[in-house]
């Protein structure tokens, strides 16, 4: 008798066991390592809330993003390498270089946001050795806007890519779509200014590949 019971324990484990198996298996999804998000009215310390309608002083800092996780990183974080890119107005910096913590650089490419697959192997990223001296340049027609003074406004400059090397020294691309609150096709000259819409491929495996 105690055999048989021992036996059936024995039985009991072992398709308790295998059922386990075969379910984490089946449940088990591989990560994607190209990962691909537009994000819409990113704040870039602006000068009007965006909730209340109302005209705000700016603060002077940065608005941090991390392409790896989609998110907003906090400004307590500034001297970490969870964050890759930061906004302030025009002003885009990158984690990297002599005055940050990452290994962030940027590059900017022109060409059709999709038909850019791969960056090349010899590539070179700039980075931000000071407050302005940036990997991303500023001023019209010098990055990746040009300004309009007859209508005061900031318009994207088609075909201009960011290629970004992360604080992790992952690698992305990034085309800035606007820079007006819900993306205006034409912004009106009561556009709310300030907030980036832009799309983004980041690459997880440490390739410069894209597809």
């Amino acid at each position: 008798m105690k055999y048989l019971k021992l036996k059936q324990a024995v039985l009991g484990l072992f398709i308790t066991s295998a059922f386990g198996a075969c379910s984490t298996s089946e449940d088990a999804k591989p990560t994607p390592s190209i990962v691909t998000q537009t994000v819409t009215n990113l704040p870039a310390d602006p000068t009007m809330n965006i909730s209340t309608g109302q005209p705000q002083a700016p603060t002077g800092k940065f608005t941090l993003f991390s392409l790896k996780d989609n998110k907003i990183v906090s400004n307590l974080d500034s001297a970490s390498t969870k964050w890759d890119i930061g906004f302030r107005g025009t002003t885009i910096i990158v984690n990297g270089g002599a005055v940050r913590t990452g290994q962030g650089g940027a590059a900017i490419a022109t060409g059709l946001f999709e038909e850019i697959k791969n960056i090349a192997v010899n590539q070179v990223f700039n980075t931000d050795q000071s407050a302005t001296a940036l990997a991303i340049p500023t001023g019209s027609g010098l990055g990746w806007y040009n300004y309009n003074p007859a209508n005061n406004w900031i318009s994207p400059i088609a075909g201009k890519i960011l290629l970004i090397r992360t604080a992790e020294g992952k690698f992305a691309k990034v085309e800035i779509l606007s820079y007006y609150k819900d993306a205006p096709t034409t912004p009106s000259p009561t556009a709310t200014a300030r907030y980036f819409t832009f799309r983004y491929v980041y690459q997880a495996n440490g390739t410069k590949k894209f597809e």
